[in-house]
């Protein structure tokens, strides 16, 4: 049962016409208008449209089974030799993929390790593509200094956006289940195994069901104090691990709309202003917020494209796109509605993304480290805050904080990116003066633990505050770890204090 102030249900049971989710005192939502290009003959949510373009539809309805085309398939160095193998084994050893500039090859995950087997998949990755003359291959082959290589990117999910592979309207495929991610962008994005990776780099599409849609309108002012991170850890806690299950969760509202500016203003808009990093920081908060739909077992999660979007795209891509809404008339199998303005930060117990709880009732748990990094939390924007937070409280971290920058283009942004609150010192100064570790290359890391000597892996029974998105056994390395997953905020306040801590008491 959902029963928070903030967050309620009312609804009827479930059927083609939708059912509510009131709000308590949050702000009416504005009506969107649907799509502008031809007559709207059935109402669609916005996944249902993207599908529908994608599989030469003109409208259709949730639990109907199409042949969807790709328009982007991503693979990595975890997945990419098995998809690989079973494409050579089902259309031939000397078979040619479908499109050689719609195939996206990123080494990301094991890659700073002496581990050979993981340094193997790379090598598999760099011959097939070069094989194939794919145009998109981030490789790396010079680990002992991940600048000597400018092709090699980083974190597939963000590497993608920041190269311009995420557009709206358009379906991503990518073996990896944070690949929803790109949701963000407005489009359709989703994580597939290596079966249907092996079909796609064949043929260019896939057989899928299209998902209803749970729709979540976030309104109100959103606090200083609250990340997108908070946001998500929110929605998981109330709806469950399992509440999204092959659902879209289609995020839209004023607090989405406007996140990273309300809730950085006035600092980081004085950084936006100076560096125009508005539109980016906007984006990665929308990203944050799609990236862990999958952590509610989403099918994906999407947020409309709007001017931010276009404006984060400019000279990133050339490629024509066309952007779709969700019908006013449009069936949702459940809408609910939230006020920010009455949300506090909050982080999820171990072991599962679900056991969300107040930072401020775990005052008591000590811990042993923390971790600022991944997909979901080691974006520009999340340094940034973990920075201004240490840069206001000016005192030493007591515990090991590890960072990992998402990607080379991040990593870049610690050490030129001035802060002006801090008197222009940057995010990479600011860490180094509160005792930080020095930002590591930019990985997956720890993140999916990995081979032993990956950096900041848990290789024991300790406690962590991290950033990333899962905390179940043995996720970040050792299986009685304990991790809580929090915003950059609460891992930066947590630092300070050797104890899950509440960021409001630095803020």
């Amino acid at each position: 049962m959902l029963h928070s102030s903030y967050f309620s249900v009312n609804a009827r049971p479930m059927s083609r016409r939708s059912s509510t989710i009131s709000a308590v005192m949050a702000p009416p939502q504005q009506q969107r208008a649907p799509a502008s290009t031809g007559a709207v003959k059935h109402a669609m949510t916005l996944t249902e449209k993207i599908l529908a373009r994608a599989s030469e539809k003109t409208k259709l309805v949730p639990g109907e089974n199409v042949w969807v085309n790709a328009d982007v398939l991503m693979t990595h160095d975890v997945c990419g030799p098995g998809t690989i193998g079973i494409f050579k084994k089902e259309f031939g050893a000397n078979a040619k993929v479908w499109d050689r500039e719609k195939i996206v090859i990123i080494p990301d995950h094991y890659i700073f390790t002496a581990d050979e087997r993981a340094n193997r998949n790379v090598d598999i990755l760099r011959d097939f593509s070069k094989e194939q003359s794919i145009k998109y291959f981030y490789d790396i082959t010079d680990r002992s200094d991940f600048r000597a290589n400018p092709d090699y990117k980083g974190v597939c999910h963000v590497a993608l956006a920041q190269e311009g592979h995420c557009r709206p309207g358009e379906v991503l495929f990518g073996t990896d289940s944070h690949t929803c991610t790109a949701g963000a962008f407005g489009q359709f994005a989703t994580g597939i195994g290596n079966t249907d990776a092996g079909f796609i780099m064949g043929t260019g599409k896939i057989l899928l069901k299209v998902p209803g849609t749970l729709r979540f309108v976030l309104d109100g002012e959103m606090p200083s104090y609250l990340l997108a991170k908070d946001l998500i850890l929110q929605i998981i806690g109330e709806i469950t691990v399992s509440g999204a299950t092959y659902k879209s969760m289609e995020f839209v509202g004023t607090a989405v709309e406007r996140m990273t500016v309300s809730s950085f203003s006035p600092y980081l808009i004085e950084i936006v202003h100076l560096i125009s990093r508005s539109e980016l920081t906007q984006m990665e908060d929308r990203m944050t917020l799609c990236n862990m739909a999958i952590e509610a077992g989403g099918k994906n999660g999407v947020v409309p494209a709007d001017e931010v979007t276009y404006s984060y795209l400019k000279g990133k891509t050339e490629k024509e796109f066309e952007s779709v809404y969700s019908d006013a008339g449009a069936t949702f199998i459940q809408e609910y509605r939230i006020d920010v303005s009455k949300l506090e930060p909050v982080v999820a117990k171990p072991h599962s993304p679900d056991k969300r709880v107040l930072a401020r009732d775990c005052k008591d748990v000590k811990i042993d480290r923390v971790y600022i990094g991944s997909c979901t939390g080691g974006k520009t924007e999340d340094f940034v805050a973990a920075a201004k937070l240490l840069n206001k409280a000016g005192q030493k971290v007591k515990v090991p904080t590890f960072l990992v920058p998402a990607t080379q283009k991040v990593w870049v942004d610690l050490y030129a990116m001035p802060l002006p609150e801090a008197d222009g010192k940057t995010c990479a100064q600011i860490f180094e003066e509160a005792g930080c570790d020095t930002p590591a290359s930019p990985s997956c890391a720890a993140c999916l633990g990995g081979p032993k000597d990956t950096y900041a892996r848990m290789n024991e029974p300790k406690v962590c505050v991290s950033t990333t998105n899962r905390n179940f056994p043995g996720r970040m390395g050792h299986k009685e770890a304990q991790i809580y997953l929090a915003s950059p905020y609460t891992a930066a306040a947590s630092a300070l204090t050797g104890f899950v801590s509440d960021c409001r008491d630095f803020l």
